[in-house]
């Protein structure tokens, strides 16, 4: 940064401002040194034996990249997390992903590549990313290919391809514009070397590499840099290094996806309209009069095929293309060629990733003249996320990410959004002692060690129940993102300063039947799961009015320390001493049982519920942390509830919901504690007005 003055008006505004040396350095020191420069042959040689991952394919670059960026390592999931996606480095955290489901399919994705790069089989597969709409999988794609770009500009993950030079002092029909003619495959140098004496320099090379796979290219020149090598070879009585050393530079090649450049997406047409050329590259027409319709220099090597060779090709909705065109992929994928129109066949080395959504895989899925494309697809699903926590963050990013209006997001707003989502896509459980919420908490991690709750199991059960998968069907991100977004807009013109869960509510509900990727047989099930989680945030909404009404920090920690020590003595089949009379007396069973019950823990399972936290203080005890109640939820929870049964005769439940009373100092001073949770002040009124009402007529009846 330089510093400099910015004038406005007669006052002068000294600050850091970016000059166009500064943005030029920068510029400059981004870029690989040796980007402009052109290098020998046998430069190039010595370089593959100082570092022989230069020489690498495709799949094993692209799995070396994932690494690259960082990895860590879920243990509980047995799934890898991959930084690029996890944390977004790049782009500081603006294009993380979010939930268990979508990291595993990431970490099957990435293991699918690793597999190739080892030649296990899937490098002759398409690695197709199935999922419903708005599932990120489009979204990851574009990451990857980000990535990929940036990768190629390191040094771990350079790579080189060569141009021919002075053509037209040997070739004399060559075109005075074609004397210097780049790859146009974009080859690795190596591939310049005879088979025999390049496997030789390959087995040299496997010898040093530190690699968990080994080099191997057995590809072909592509046609017209055979034929180029063919005339030089001629030309120099079969002299290679003549050839090499007077008419072969070396270039570093960069990915990138505006230039066409080692990154290639590739989107269907109108059906009507479809051509092969797009994949494999065409005749050059402007050629033809100069060198013949049959020449290989007449040709055109701008198929998407050949523009994403050495990197990834992506193809878009790829099943809406018509069966016989997708034949195409059929050598491209099993035999690494592709065999164009008018030229020889062209040996390709890419990583080919395909997008489809739920309709056209059913569709492809049970035409049985797709069956040899079908087995040559290796199918990696991206359900939507299925935590609504992790969904909530989904939101969160989308607002972080833009210009949002200045507007508080109240308390469980997103959540609760999140919520609604999740249970429009977990399958419907069929044990009646777990219901669709619960099912939903329990995937949110909400399973305390009491819960009877199997989530393997109704995992599994939902994975048999479900036609793909579970969470392969439900509501998008993008209707709920929508919604918050016109809820946020709405709520500015209205002049409030903040969004709340109803808010959002009453637009979900506005406009579920006008969306059209919602099916209108869901209607009815959906508008009953909104019903759900209005109830669910009224309960949460009701748990924060009482705990501004009544929370006292000391109070809870006094009747956390007393009921552990009434808890201690029954474990132990001891007495306790009385608080007042000093007296040693049996652990006091209603106080405990006015605990426990603000949970909703029954009788029988008391003692469970005192030995669970019994072992989780002895744990804390262990690690050298004091006893806090505010570190246990349930218990937490459970006191608190207490506190506002013990409090409650004290409150005047007439003011909750007097909007008339604003100014009385008790009402005043439930909004500051309210807003002390972080509501804004406007959301504080109205969650009084709205939980305060349920909390004054249950109270008063």
């Amino acid at each position: 940064m330089q510093t400099g003055e910015i004038a406005t008006g007669n006052d002068t505004m000294t600050g850091d401002i970016e000059t166009l040396e500064t943005l030029s350095t920068d510029y400059k020191e981004s870029m690989p040194a040796d980007l402009r420069e052109t290098k020998s042959f046998d430069w190039y040689l010595q370089e593959c034996y100082e570092d022989a991952k230069i020489t690498r394919n495709a799949h094993q670059r692209v799995a070396d990249m994932f690494d690259y960026y960082g990895t860590a390592y879920d243990e509980t999931e047995g799934v890898v997390e991959y930084l690029l996606a996890s944390e977004d480095p790049l782009g500081e955290g603006e294009n993380t992903f979010y939930g268990k489901v979508i990291h595993q399919s990431i970490h099957e994705f990435v293991n699918k590549v690793k597999s190739g790069a080892r030649r296990l089989g899937p490098e002759r597969r398409i690695k197709l990313l199935l999922g419903p709409v708005g599932s990120g999988k489009s979204h990851f794609d574009k990451q990857v290919r980000k990535y990929f770009e940036d990768y190629t500009l390191r040094e771990e993950g350079r790579m080189y391809t060569f141009r021919w030079t002075n053509l037209c002092d040997v070739i004399k029909d060559q075109d005075p514009s074609d004397d210097t003619v780049r790859s146009p495959m974009n080859q690795d140098p190596l591939v310049l070397l005879p088979l025999e004496q390049r496997q030789r320099v390959l087995d040299d090379l496997n010898e040093r590499l530190d690699a968990p796979y080994t080099i191997q290219n057995e590809q072909a020149l592509d046609p017209e840099s055979e034929f180029y090598m063919d005339r030089l070879l001629a030309y120099y009585d079969d002299d290679l290094q003549q050839v090499l050393e007077n008419h072969v530079e070396i270039i570093r090649f960069v990915a990138d996806e505006n230039k066409r450049q080692g990154l290639e997406t590739f989107e269907p047409k109108d059906k009507k309209n479809q051509d092969e050329t797009e994949l494999t590259g065409d005749v050059n027409y402007s050629k033809i009069a100069i060198y013949g319709e049959s020449d290989p220099r007449a040709f055109d090597y701008s198929g998407a095929f050949c523009n994403a060779n050495r990197g990834i090709f992506s193809g878009e909705e790829l099943l809406k293309l018509q069966r016989e065109f997708l034949y195409d992929f059929l050598h491209a994928t099993q035999e690494q060629t592709i065999k164009p129109k008018n030229n020889p066949r062209i040996d390709i080395d890419q990583v080919i990733v395909g997008r489809t959504n739920m309709p056209e895989y059913k569709d492809k899925k049970g035409d049985e003249k797709m069956e040899a494309f079908n087995d040559r697809t290796k199918r990696i699903d991206f359900p939507y996320v299925l935590s609504y926590e992790d969904e909530a963050s989904i939101y969160e990013k989308m607002l972080n990410n833009a210009d949002v209006p200045d507007i508080n997001v109240e308390p469980h707003t997103l959540e609760m959004a999140g919520l609604f989502g999740v249970l429009t896509r977990v399958e419907e459980p069929d044990t009646e002692t777990v219901d669709l919420l619960s099912k939903a908490k329990a995937y949110n991690g909400e399973i305390d060690e009491g819960d009877d709750i199997d989530i393997k199991k109704l995992r599994d059960e939902a994975e048999q129940k479900a036609e793909i998968g579970e969470g392969m069907v439900g509501v998008s991100p993008r209707f709920i993102g929508d919604e918050i977004a016109e809820a946020i807009m709405d709520s500015k013109h209205r002049s409030r300063g903040f969004l709340s869960p109803l808010t959002v509510f009453n637009f979900f509900e506005e406009n579920l039947e006008h969306h059209g990727s919602i099916p209108e047989e869901n209607f009815e099930k959906y508008y009953r799961y909104l019903e759900t989680v209005r109830e669910e945030y009224k309960e949460r909404a009701i748990e924060d009015v009482r705990h501004a009404l009544a929370y006292d920090i000391d109070e809870i920690q006094r009747q956390g320390e007393k009921y552990m020590d009434h808890v201690m003595a029954y474990i132990d089949d001891d007495t306790i001493e009385d608080e007042l009379t000093g007296r040693e007396q049996e652990p006091d069973e209603t106080f405990l049982r006015s605990v426990e019950e603000k949970l909703d823990i029954p009788e029988d399972r008391k003692e469970d519920f005192r030995q669970e936290v019994s072992n989780w203080v002895s744990r804390r005890a262990r690690e050298g942390e004091a006893f806090n109640p505010q570190d246990n939820e349930r218990l937490r929870r459970a006191l608190e509830r207490k506190l506002w049964e013990d409090k409650k005769h004290n409150i005047n439940f007439s003011a909750l919901v007097s909007a008339n009373e604003f100014d009385d100092d008790e009402r005043s001073s439930w909004i500051d504690a309210l807003m002390e949770q972080g509501y804004s002040e406007g959301g504080a009124k109205e969650v009084l007005e709205f939980a305060g009402a349920e909390v004054a007529k249950a109270e008063m009846d």
